[in-house]
Parts: structure tokens; C-alpha cells; sequence
């Protein structure tokens, strides 16, 4: 057995001699003295219990008070408990990475509930087993759309999210994909168009419009939308959909990661990143899950394989199979009609006090158009409202949901100015 022990001083100084420094401080000698500690001003060791009495004194001073009306792109939804009782059980936790052909029937059972859950909400044939993020699964869209088409270019749609537009250049620059947004570029050489809806200001999109511009039948649609709307709106026809988890049973997560779905239609599921999982029957005539499709360059010749896509978000996709089984349609739909109505009743009186509104076709979010943005939301914080995210000196992102009651609606309204 060989034991692996950390370097002793002798060790040390021998490698300090070979780069011709006397002390592992020496490394740091470019850095200014400013920025360096002189030791650790730590108190005395506690006990744990004396630790978590301290620790809960200083959390004392967060103010944790404010009523948050911030979204784009990570939004304060409801979530019930047995989500996060049944996910956390330890028949769900392992140090094993699962997409291994040997991965527990369970896990496996539970990524098949997922993927069906996906396509029922979707209206698509085929659903993955989760992709990283919303980011990640827009560009792996686009790539899917390059390989089926044998086209180079795509339209990326102004409006959305531009975290994932950044995702999509940095994936497109490595593949030589082109990239516009430039709609009016529609033509006959373009694999795929790129639409969010609702996009990141809020605004819902009619897709079958943006249809009629194609020019052929071989320019593919993706359509990027959160699961929470689609229950309530009509899932739009396209080629490919991705979208966000985060809202649909998942935290906010100190800003992330968070998963994704990507389902598409069944002509295309052979082009698809990541991994399937399909039901079966086994030798005795029982069900039984396996990864049916798995197309990444560890698994198949490196250039068949669709993505380097190394795993799924199976933990988060979790989450939301167990949020969803919980919820169930009708609960579904009234959460997204409480944020919808919500939203709205917000948006009707702040326009009631002279506020204009950049499009009233909205989901649940909205851009308000306010005279000077850092003073608008600095007043509204003052009286603890984080009242939405700076778009510009004189636009605001406004996110209402489920879980801003009556009081906070009218609080911001009130406070606006």
C-alpha cells in the first residue's frame, strides 16, 4: 500500500533552493503590501455548540426582511417541503457520478419520470436527461440544429437572457458557428433560429409569426421557455425547446448552477446531447430502466458523438420530478396563474400612478420605464423592496411571483416614485 504524505521541511526547502528562494513567502513578493495578512486574527477555538451560538449572534445582523421582486433568469418560487425531504433521502445521495450504465434502478426510474414529465409539459416527443443550465442547453441546441441542418450560422434572437447569449458565442467561436441577431437575416443558409419566450424582459412572443419568415422547411426553430408558463400557455410549435429548472422546485442557490431540460422532436433524438433513459422489461418480463442512448465521446467513436456533455444536473432534474409529481397540473397552472395575476395586478397600479410599461404583453415579468433607475430602486430598498434588476438608467426589471403577497404589492406600488 503506498501512503501519500504531505511534504516534510526538508522537502520544502529543497524546492525553494531549485527556484532559488529561501521561504514559501518569497513566492509573493511581487504582491503588494497592502493586500497581504500579517496571520489570522482568529479568536480562541470554541466548542461547536459556543461556534453555532456565535455564528447565530452574527446572522442577526443580515436583514433578511425585504420583499424581492427579482428575476431574470432566478425567480422566489414556492416550494414544498417533501420536496427537499423526499430529493435528500439517501436512496438519492451517492458520491457516483450517474450516467454509468450501472446507476440504481431508482435513479434511473427517476430520470425517466423526469423525461416524461418534460414532454408531457413541452408537447415535444423526446425529452434528455437534464442539461447543465438554460445557458448551456441554448448552445447545445444550436449545435444540435448545425449537425442536422449542415448549416453555420444562426439567429439569436435580441431578447434573450444575455447571460446565454454569452454561453452562445463562446460555445459558437469554438465550433465556427455564426452568430446574429439580426432577424431580418432569415434566409436560406441559417440551421436555426434562437427565440426566448417569455423572453428576459418578460414579453411573450407569437412564434407561428416568426415562423412564416423562414424560408424553407430546413431552418429549425428552438424555443427557450421555463416550465411554469407552459402551464398556462400554449407551448409554442418549434423543432427543439429548452428551458430553466430553477423555477420548478429548485432554490435560488446563492445564484446557481442550475438545470436545464432539452427535449425536441423524435426525428432529432439521435442528435440530442447528453443521455436517454428508456423502459424495458428485463430477462423475467419486469420493468426495468437503462440508459438507452448515450452520445458522448466516451461512449461511441469521438466523431459520431453529439456533445462532451459529461453528466446530467441529476439531483436539480430530481427536484423538479419531485416538485412536479407534487404540484400536479392543476397545482401547476394555479401557481403560474397566481404569478401571472400577480404580476399584472403590480403592473395595472404602477400604470395607475403615471408609470409606463415597455410591453403589457407579459408573463410574470416586466420592464418598467422609470426617470432615473438608481434613485427609483435606492428608495424602494430604503423601505426594503429589492425592487427589480437595472437595465438602464431608465428601464427596470420587475419579476412578481406566487409567493409576493397582497402587502408587498401594494407596498411597492406605494413607495414607487
Amino acid at each position: 500500500m503506498i501512503n501519500f504524505n504531505a511534504h516534510t521541511e526538508d522537502e520544502r526547502q529543497q524546492m525553494l533552493s531549485a527556484i532559488g528562494l529561501n521561504s514559501v513567502n518569497d513566492l509573493y513578493n511581487n504582491l503588494p503590501s497592502e493586500i497581504k495578512l500579517n496571520g489570522l486574527n482568529l479568536s480562541e477555538p470554541h466548542s461547536e455548540m459556543k461556534l453555532v451560538q456565535e455564528i447565530k449572534k452574527l446572522a442577526q445582523n443580515n436583514n433578511t426582511q425585504y420583499s424581492s421582486f427579482l428575476g431574470g433568469g432566478a425567480q422566489r418560487h414556492f416550494i414544498p417541503a417533501a420536496v427537499s425531504q423526499i430529493s435528500t433521502r439517501f436512496e438519492f445521495n451517492t458520491a457516483y457520478t450517474p450516467y454509468q450504465a450501472e446507476i440504481s434502478q431508482g435513479t434511473l426510474q427517476s430520470i425517466y419520470e423526469y423525461q416524461s414529465m418534460i414532454c408531457n409539459l413541452t408537447g415535444m416527443d423526446v425529452s434528455n436527461a437534464s442539461m447543465y443550465d438554460a445557458a448551456t442547453a441554448c448552445a447545445e441546441a444550436i449545435l444540435t440544429a448545425v449537425r442536422v441542418t449542415g448549416r453555420k450560422k444562426a439567429l439569436v434572437c435580441q431578447r434573450v437572457n444575455p447571460q446565454y447569449k454569452q454561453v452562445i458565442n463562446t460555445y459558437a467561436k469554438a465550433a465556427d458557428i455564426e452568430i446574429s441577431n439580426d432577424l431580418s437575416e432569415i434566409g436560406s443558409d441559417i440551421a436555426c433560429v434562437l427565440l426566448q419566450t417569455p423572453d428576459y424582459f418578460g414579453a411573450i412572443h407569437d412564434v407561428k409569426r416568426l415562423k412564416e419568415k423562414f424560408k424553407d422547411d430546413k431552418t429549425m426553430l428552438i424555443c427557450c421557455c421555463d416550465l411554469l408558463p407552459l402551464a398556462v400557455l400554449e407551448p409554442p410549435e418549434c423543432d427543439i425547446m429548452v428551458g430553466n429548472l430553477q423555477p420548478a422546485g429548485n432554490t435560488l442557490s446563492f445564484g446557481g448552477p442550475y438545470g436545464a431540460y432539452f427535449a425536441c422532436l423524435e426525428k432529432y433524438k439521435r442528435q440530442i446531447p447528453g443521455r436517454i433513459v428508456g423502459r424495458t422489461v428485463d430477462k423475467d418480463g419486469n420493468q426495468a430502466f437503462c440508459l438507452t442512448l448515450q452520445t458522448r465521446e466516451q461512449h461511441i467513436r469521438r466523431e459520431k458523438a453529439t456533445s462532451n456533455i459529461c453528466s446530467n444536473q441529476a439531483l436539480i432534474a430530481l427536484q423538479t420530478t419531485v416538485y412536479l409529481a407534487l404540484m400536479g397540473y392543476n397545482g401547476l397552472r394555479q401557481a403560474a396563474l397566481m404569478s401571472l395575476n400577480n404580476a399584472h395586478k403590480l403592473a395595472q397600479k404602477l400604470m395607475d400612478k403615471g408609470f409606463e410599461l415597455q410591453s403589457k404583453n407579459f408573463f410574470n415579468e416586466f420592464v418598467l420605464k422609470v426617470n432615473n433607475a438608481d434613485n427609483f430602486l435606492s428608495n424602494l430598498k430604503d423601505n426594503n423592496i429589492l425592487g427589480g434588476i437595472k437595465l438602464d438608467s431608465g428601464r427596470v426589471l420587475v419579476c412578481v411571483t406566487e409567493i409576493n403577497t397582497e402587502e408587498e404589492i401594494n407596498n411597492y406600488a406605494y413607495f414607487a416614485v
